[in-house]
């Protein structure tokens, strides 16, 4: 699996993830009514799934494929912005 397919995998799982949270807070809300509680357990849970991006990086140069300069976007680069190495080919 080439660190392109890998994180595009990340990014789907965390779509799923997001939905799953959304969920919970509106399933909570129509059944309990307002809680902070469930809206605090969906973020932790979304920060939880999210830190296997923090490992996603350019095998080159280690810039990460989410990062584009100081803002982070949900689908990653397929070709590295700082050296320009080809993420979505299999590396030797």
């Amino acid at each position: 699996m080439t660190t392109y397919q890998s994180a595009l995998a990340h990014a789907k799982r965390m779509l799923g993830a997001l939905t799953i949270a959304i969920l919970l807070v509106l399933v909570i809300d129509q059944f309990f009514g307002h809680s902070t509680i469930a809206f605090a357990i969906a973020i932790i849970g979304l920060v939880a799934a999210n830190r296997p991006m923090l490992r996603m990086n350019c095998t080159t140069c280690g810039k990460n494929l989410f990062f584009r300069g100081i803002f982070v976007v949900p689908w990653p680069n397929k070709v590295c912005g700082k050296c320009g190495t080809d993420l979505a080919e299999a590396s030797d």
